[in-house]
């Protein structure tokens, strides 16, 4: 049977009783309902899932065993604390000393539940049974068939009936439930409603020699993001009547207390013709004569519990004995507990207060400055049945500082030491990683090796006590060596093999290489290759620990590998060709050349001679580098000259200007520069577009040189009429001869034309043009015309704005 400071734990039929009375005739329970052993014994463990599709389905099967974060078993001795959402203890408090928890708070659409099955004895006609519960429930506002739950069923196993008024589930949809609160906090934006513990009795009252199962299960929400779990304990007795509200003979009142957890209770006489009170408590003075019966009408929350209907017979044999529990030994002020668990309906005070955490409690605990004797007074809160005890709480203190003396990390051989010191006293023992060390049992002990160590401290009258760990580091001076096979490479496809030849007599070497173009790494062997020719010195740092550390350097040389580069520019046939050498120097190594010009010649000099091409075309030079400390591989260079050869001189068409007004010339662009001579009446000689402006004929040479140095020389005469004035010649020939093949206007002064048509005779349009050329070339759609005449019209701006008409006939001849 089991007791709480706080109020009794009932029967498992959820009996009535008074405090401090001793059960004579309650019922036998079946093992391990009560979760008493800390065991899951007698219960089977299920797992499984939860799914919604317009109703909630939970699938569960049997786990075998417990499975952690879904079945948790809670000791009350000393307690596991408190719910993080709701506050309210995880351990039930009806003085149970375990308690269960089904379920977690990660969600994932789990499931998890528990089962007991159990016969009721024959002919035992009154039975009940109460189980407490509390509950946690993420409330994401969902569909009530998606929210988190707990579901409880309890089933005539016998005859497969549901009991259905002790089997029910509980949603947090909507909020508002009984006896329910929200959390204060939440762990986020989704509310949480938190029912605390809550006592529901099962009225088992004619199922005598039935197999009955009480089957607990718990479930997130179907979405798989919300949680619910739940708090399970079950009351230790199970019956339906008893003799036991005991108190003292000389005791003034009489306090009967009822299951908590019920939304309201009704006392009665034992005929109910009298009703004594509505409260959990029903207090009685004076106390009614031995032999009185009353009894209690338990009324549950609407849907969540049977009504039921406890009685008890209350008598005048208590007797109370004070037990202030064994003598303790208190170390350096730690809290020992003296004393015993509380029993209901006692009042205790001990004496003196000194050091005590609550003198009024049944089992404070004690931490006392010096050796006390404590007195403990217990009497029945009815105020009858004082008795008395003594208890003796040693006080000693144990001097657990830890002195440290040297240095935490040090080198052997250095002269530096550690040194460890406590205070004496009847037993030392030193321990080095956990480990004691032999012989080492004095108040000083002095590190040679690295290692955590601590001391265990302990006195002839039982005080233990563990120093705080010291860690100390003791290492030697590595000796550091590098083979770095061959010292001298080339820089294409240099590979450079680092070997570590360090040796260290204590400690783990660490290593820190500094390869002297940037680049460090830790690795005990290094392969690198280097990406710039030069001599680099590479440096390998070794230690033991922070303070024990050597160095060795070594240098290395990488050579520059010869990399052939020239220029060469276009070049006009029997012109001197001068290939531009680029290469770059290679450290003071001597540079091989070998010039091939695709020519018949060659070269092995730096600056080959210019070379001449009689022939226009692209020619391919290439260049060929070796050195002497890099021989191979060979880099050769090749590159197109291109030869080209000057284009044929051209006679541009006459130019017409008017007198004092200017004319736009155009020369042929294909090269780098063109030179108009001479430079009369021009406003610039270098350029292809220059501009006329004089009053007389003249003839220019317009020298035109490409990048290849090819000069080409193009003619152009420029005739100066007084006013601007447009011709048609009267006949053309289109033979392709180039004398005459297309019939265009000759433009003296004109700056624009507007239009120059061509008709037939019977005055269809054969050619439209707004431009001088090409002219028109005598077909129609492609088809050469015949001989005949046709009419031509234009009309133009001048360059003094004047406008200009012209009509006529030209003859086509064949």
């Amino acid at each position: 049977m089991r007791f709480c400071h706080i109020q009794p734990k009932l029967l498992l039929t959820g009996l009535l009783m008074a405090f401090g009375y001793s059960y004579a005739s309650s019922q036998v329970c079946p093992p391990n309902i009560d979760f008493e052993n800390g065991s899951f014994d007698g219960w089977t463990c299920y797992t499984g899932y939860v799914t919604g599709n317009g109703q909630n389905v939970i699938s569960l099967t049997p786990s075998g065993i417990p499975v952690p974060g879904q079945h948790t078993m809670y000791s009350s001795f000393p307690g596991d604390g408190v719910d993080p959402y709701g506050g309210f203890p995880v351990n039930c408090p009806n003085g149970s000393g375990h308690s269960i928890k089904l379920g977690n708070n990660f969600g994932g659409g789990q499931a998890e539940g528990i089962s007991y099955e159990f016969t009721i004895p024959a002919n035992t006609d009154y039975y009940t049974l109460i189980y407490n519960y509390a509950v946690v429930f993420q409330d994401p506002s969902h569909e009530e068939y998606q929210q988190p739950r707990m579901e409880i069923e309890v089933l005539n196993v016998t005859d497969n009936t549901r009991i259905f008024c002790s089997s029910f589930t509980f949603v947090p949809y909507g909020s508002i439930l009984p006896g329910f609160f929200e959390s204060p906090d939440p762990g986020g934006d989704t509310p949480v409603w938190c029912k605390d513990w809550t006592a529901v009795s099962i009225n088992l009252d004619g199922h005598a020699g039935k197999t009955i199962r009480i089957f607990f299960k718990t479930a997130d929400c179907t979405f798989q993001r919300h949680f619910g779990y739940a708090y399970i304990d079950v009351n230790s007795e199970c019956s339906g009547t008893f003799t036991g509200a005991t108190f003292c003979p000389d005791d003034t009142l009489v306090n009967v207390v009822a299951p908590f957890g019920y939304q309201s209770y009704a006392w009665f006489n034992n005929t109910f013709t009298q009703v004594l009170g509505y409260q959990q408590v029903l207090t009685l003075q004076p106390p009614p004569p031995a032999g009185t019966t009353i009894a209690v009408q338990l009324i549950p929350y609407s849907g969540y519990g049977c009504l039921d209907t406890l009685y008890a017979r209350l008598v005048d044999t208590l007797t109370v004995t004070a037990n202030a529990g064994s003598d303790a030994l208190s170390c350096n002020h730690d809290p020992v507990p003296i004393g015993t668990p509380p029993k209901p309906g006692l009042v205790y005070s001990w004496s003196p207060a000194t050091g005590l955490s609550n003198p009024s409690s049944a089992n404070p605990r004690a931490s006392p400055d010096t050796t006390t004797t404590y007195i403990l007074t217990v009497n029945h809160d009815g105020g009858g049945c004082f008795d008395t005890d003594t208890v003796v709480v040693v006080a000693a203190v144990l001097n657990k500082t830890l002195e440290f003396l040297g240095k935490e990390m040090y080198c052997t051989g250095s002269g530096d030491s550690a040194v460890l010191r406590v205070q004496p006293t009847d037993n030392i023992q030193w321990y080095r990683d956990g480990v004691p060390v032999p012989g080492a049992t004095l108040p000083v002990y002095r590190v040679t090796q690295s290692g955590t160590y601590h001391a265990s401290l302990t006195n002839n009258i039982g005080c233990s006590m563990i120093t705080d760990p010291k860690q100390v580091i003791v290492t030697s001076v590595p000796v550091p060596g590098i083979n770095a096979g061959t010292m001298n490479q080339c820089l294409v496809g240099n590979r450079f093999l680092f070997t570590n030849t360090s040796t260290n007599a204590v400690g783990t070497m660490e290593y820190q290489w500094v390869l002297g173009d940037g680049t460090m790494t830790t690795s005990k062997d290094v392969t690198h290759s280097y990406v710039a020719a030069g001599i680099y010195n590479v440096k390998l740092i070794v230690s033991s620990s922070p303070v024990c550390f050597d160095s060795i350097s070594a240098l290395v040389t990488v050579y520059q590998n010869a990399i052939a580069d020239f220029d060469i520019n276009p070049v006009c046939i029997n012109l001197p060709m001068q290939a531009i050498n680029k290469t770059v120097d290679t450290l003071g190594s001597t540079i091989h050349y070998l010039w091939d010009f695709n020519n018949g010649q060659t070269s092995s000099l730096h600056t080959p001679p210019p070379q001449v091409y009689t022939s226009a075309g692209n020619f391919q030079v290439s260049l060929s580098v070796n050195t002497e400390q890099c021989p191979s591989p060979l880099h050769v260079l090749k590159k197109i000259v291109v030869v080209d050869k000057p284009r044929s001189a051209v006679r541009y068409p006459v130019q017409f200007a008017v007198v004092d007004f200017p004319l736009g010339l155009q020369a042929r662009q294909f090269g780098e520069t063109a030179l108009w001579s001479p430079g009369t009446f021009l406003n610039t000689q270098e350029s292809y577009t220059p501009v006329f402006n004089g009053s007389s004929e003249q003839l220019y040479t317009i020298k035109i040189t490409t990048a290849s140095g090819c000069v080409t020389v193009d003619t152009q005469v420029v005739k100066t009429v007084k006013e601007a004035a447009i011709y048609v010649p009267t006949a053309f020939s289109p033979n392709n001869d180039g004398l005459n093949d297309r019939l265009r206007p000759v433009l003296m002064g004109i700056k624009e034309i507007r239009y120059f048509r061509i008709f037939n005779r019977w005055g269809q349009l054969l050619y439209h043009s707004k431009t001088e050329l090409p002219g028109w070339d005598g077909t129609i759609n492609g088809i050469p015309q015949a001989t005949q005449v046709f009419v031509w019209m234009i009309e133009g701006i001048s360059i003094d704005n004047r406008v200009i008409s012209r009509k006529g006939t030209a003859t086509l001849v064949r």
